[in-house]
């Protein structure tokens, strides 16, 4: 089970290092492909997946990262607002079809996965989105690598006994620390290593602070919703892993932030 783990683990980490380098097309094709999968495996935990409903998300997903790839950035922006009044028309016009959980679960599952993975794109396509876009992946598999390590060697009190029994709280502040060296390092290294490139240390350690402590929520939420509908895993497309959103939970909260911090301190 581990040597499964980890070697689907590296090839998924080739493909999102190569397509990351790539950019364009490729990168947006994988984003998309990633969306479509993650919100049909949201749709299906709910019970939605062979609903109109699900398929009207995925016209919205694909319309979204549409957009962006055309640098229609103002008309993406919109989509949440669209998805939502395309789902309460249907609401209305199929009345009582739906009831109104069906249609508030369902936008959710449109803005929880198709909207907040949209960031990846958007950050790279950003000035430097190639180097920015790695901030994603140190806030999130980075985090949970540190987690984990320091949870392992040292972890005596649980975190969340009822939630994650397995998660501790040295694990969690490990998880932070480990994060915030680490992007303290790659910044460095730009600095150091990349003709033209000039970015504060210190505003990176706060990225990497900031994104360890979103990426252990958006994980515990997957959790958390995953024990609400009483499912291990939201799927099986990557061995030893799950599904899509299994390896994605943490990285849906952490793009919109990592997007937000390059905006705030105009990286």
């Amino acid at each position: 089970m581990f040597i499964t783990r980890l070697l689907s683990g590296i090839v998924l980490l080739a493909i999102v290092i190569s397509t990351g380098i790539l950019g364009g097309p490729v990168f947006w094709a994988l984003v998309t492909a990633i969306s479509l999968i993650g919100v049909f495996e949201f749709h299906r935990m709910v019970g939605l997946s062979k609903s109109p409903l699900f398929y009207v998300n995925w016209i919205m997903c694909l319309g979204l990262d549409a957009l962006l790839f055309f640098g229609k950035t103002e008309l993406a922006d919109l989509m949440p607002v669209a998805a939502l009044l395309i789902l309460m028309g249907i609401y209305v016009v199929r009345y009582p079809k739906y009831n109104a959980k069906e249609i508030f679960t369902a936008y959710t599952g449109y803005v929880y996965v198709a909207v907040l993975l949209s960031f990846l794109y958007r950050i790279r396509v950003e000035d430097n989105g190639m180097l920015l876009l790695w901030l994603v992946f140190i806030g999130t598999w980075g985090s949970d690598t540190c987690a984990y390590c320091i949870g392992c060697l040292f972890g005596k009190h649980k975190a969340f006994p009822v939630l994650s029994p397995k998660k501790s709280v040295e694990g969690c502040i490990g998880g932070i620390a480990g994060t915030a060296l680490i992007a303290g390092i790659y910044a460095a290294c730009l600095n150091r290593f990349v003709e033209g490139v000039e970015v504060s240390i210190l505003v990176f350690v706060i990225i990497g602070i900031l994104s360890s402590v979103v990426s252990q929520i958006g994980d515990l939420a997957a959790s958390a919703m995953k024990r609400h509908y009483e499912i291990k895993d939201y799927g099986k497309l990557i061995p030893g892993h799950g599904g899509i959103l299994d390896r994605f939970d943490s990285i849906i909260f952490t793009a919109p932030l990592v997007y937000l911090m390059v905006q705030i301190f105009a990286l």
